[in-house]
C-alpha cells in the first residue's frame, strides 16, 4: 500500500521492549495484531457486557463483537487516509480487553474498592494485560507489543493527564514515550471508530430490546435527518429491515462527516508529517462541530432511555452487588482464590491481586462463581 506521510511505518518504529527477531511475513504492528487474537483476555470478550449481560440474549453486543465491529470502521477510515490500517486494526482490537465482567457497572464496583490506592481504569487495565498479565512466551511476561500500539491503546482517550500506574510507568520510559503528546494519526482514527460504533450499536441493541421506539428516536436531530432520507412508506410494516437500514445510513453519515472534516483540519491546520499530527493539541482525525452536537444530543437520548431503563438499571444493580461481594470474599478469604493468584507480600497487594481476576472473569465466570459461594442451595 502506498501510505501518505502522516502514517506511522512500521520500518520506523520504536520496536519492542524484548528484542526480538522480525517475522518474514508480517510487520510489527501485524504481529501485533495476531497477538491480540489470540490471547486470552480478546478470547473473553464474548462474554463480556457491552450493555446487555451475556444471558440476556444472543442478539446483543459483547465486547468482542464490538471491538470487531471498531476495528472494521478503523480499517476502513484508515485506507481512506492512506494511514497505517494494521496499527489502527491493533489499538482497535485490544482497545477493551481491560474491561471488567457486566461493563463499567462492574468497573465502578472495583474502582470503589480500590480507591484508597489509585482506583482501577479498564484503560490502564488493559495495558496491565498486554504487558503483564498475559503469560504465554518464555522469554516475557504480556505480549511484548510494539510501542506505537501500546501508545495507542493507552492515549484511546487522547493525552494521558492522570497519574499512570508504575507498570506503565516502566514501558512508557523505556520508550522514552510522552503522554502529553497526542495520539498518532492512527489512534485517533482507533478513538473515533470506537464512538461511532457504540453509539449505533447501542440504538440497534435498544431497539431490539424495545426500551425505546424509532418514533422516539425521531426527536432526535440526527436521526430525524436520516429517517427522511429513508422511504419509510417501504419499511412501515417492517420495523426490522427499517432499524437496520437506519444504523447503517447513521454509520454511514458519521463517517462521511468526519471523512470530511478531517480533511479540513489537515488543510488548516497544515500538518507536514506524524511528528506535527502528535504534536497538534487538537485531534485531527474528529468530527464537525455540528456533529459533535448532533451526538451528544444522541448521548443524551441513550443515556435517559437506555442506560438509565428500569431493565439496565436493574441489571447494573445486580452487577455491582456480585463485583462487590467477590472482592470482598477473596479479600478476607484469600484461600478461596485460584493458586496463581495467592502469592501476595502486603494487603495492597492481595486486594491488586483480587483485582486484576475478578476484571478478567467474563460475566458467566462471574455469576457462576458468586453462585458458588452465595447461594446457599449449592452447599
Amino acid at each position: 500500500m502506498n501510505y501518505s506521510k502522516f502514517s506511522t511505518f512500521a520500518s520506523q518504529t520504536k520496536g519492542r521492549v524484548f528484542l526480538e527477531k522480525p517475522d518474514k511475513h508480517r510487520t510489527c504492528y501485524m504481529r501485533d495484531r495476531d497477538r491480540i487474537i489470540h490471547c486470552a483476555a480478546f478470547r473473553k470478550l464474548k462474554y463480556k457486557t457491552q450493555v446487555f449481560v451475556y444471558h440476556e440474549g444472543d442478539y446483543y453486543r459483547t465486547r468482542l463483537s464490538h471491538s470487531i465491529e471498531v476495528s472494521q470502521l478503523a480499517r476502513s477510515i484508515s485506507k481512506i487516509f492512506k494511514v497505517n490500517d494494521d496499527l489502527a486494526e491493533a489499538i482497535s482490537l485490544a482497545h477493551d480487553v481491560g474491561h471488567t465482567p457486566f461493563g463499567h457497572a462492574g468497573e465502578e464496583a472495583l474502582n470503589s474498592k480500590l480507591h484508597k490506592i489509585g482506583g482501577f481504569n479498564h484503560n490502564f487495565q488493559a495495558l496491565k494485560i498486554l504487558t503483564l498479565l498475559e503469560k504465554k512466551y518464555f522469554g516475557f511476561d504480556g505480549l511484548n507489543l510494539s510501542w506505537e500500539t501500546l501508545e495507542g491503546i493507552l492515549k484511546h482517550n487522547g493525552p494521558v493527564k492522570e497519574k499512570i500506574p508504575s507498570y506503565i510507568y516502566k514501558f512508557v520510559n523505556f520508550f522514552e514515550g510522552d503522554l502529553g503528546l497526542n495520539a498518532s494519526f492512527e489512534g485517533q482514527i482507533a478513538s473515533i471508530s470506537d464512538d461511532i460504533a457504540y453509539n449505533n450499536n447501542d440504538i440497534d441493541d435498544g431497539l431490539h430490546a424495545e426500551l425505546f421506539t424509532i418514533e422516539e428516536l425521531e426527536n432526535v436531530t440526527l436521526v430525524k435527518e436520516s429517517l427522511k432520507k429513508i422511504k419509510i412508506k417501504n419499511f412501515r410494516n417492517d420495523n426490522y429491515k427499517l432499524r437496520h437500514e437506519l444504523v447503517r445510513l447513521l454509520i454511514n453519515t458519521m463517517i462521511n462527516d468526519l471523512v470530511s472534516n478531517t480533511k479540513i483540519n489537515l488543510l488548516h491546520l497544515k500538518p507536514k508529517d506524524v511528528f506535527d499530527i502528535i504534536r497538534i493539541k487538537k485531534n485531527i482525525v474528529s468530527f464537525s462541530d455540528d456533529m459533535i452536537h448532533k451526538e451528544e444530543e444522541l448521548r443524551t437520548f441513550l443515556k435517559k432511555k437506555m442506560y438509565n431503563h428500569i431493565t439496565v438499571k436493574t441489571m447494573t444493580f445486580k452487577a455491582k452487588k456480585i463485583v462487590l461481594e467477590l472482592f470482598d470474599l477473596f479479600v478476607e478469604e484469600f484461600q478461596l482464590l485460584p493458586k496463581v493468584w495467592r502469592t501476595f507480600e502486603t494487603k495492597r497487594e492481595l486486594m491488586l491481586n483480587v483485582a486484576d481476576y475478578i476484571s478478567g472473569l467474563t460475566d458467566k465466570n462471574a455469576i457462576s462463581i458468586h453462585n458458588k459461594f452465595f447461594n446457599l442451595y449449592n452447599i
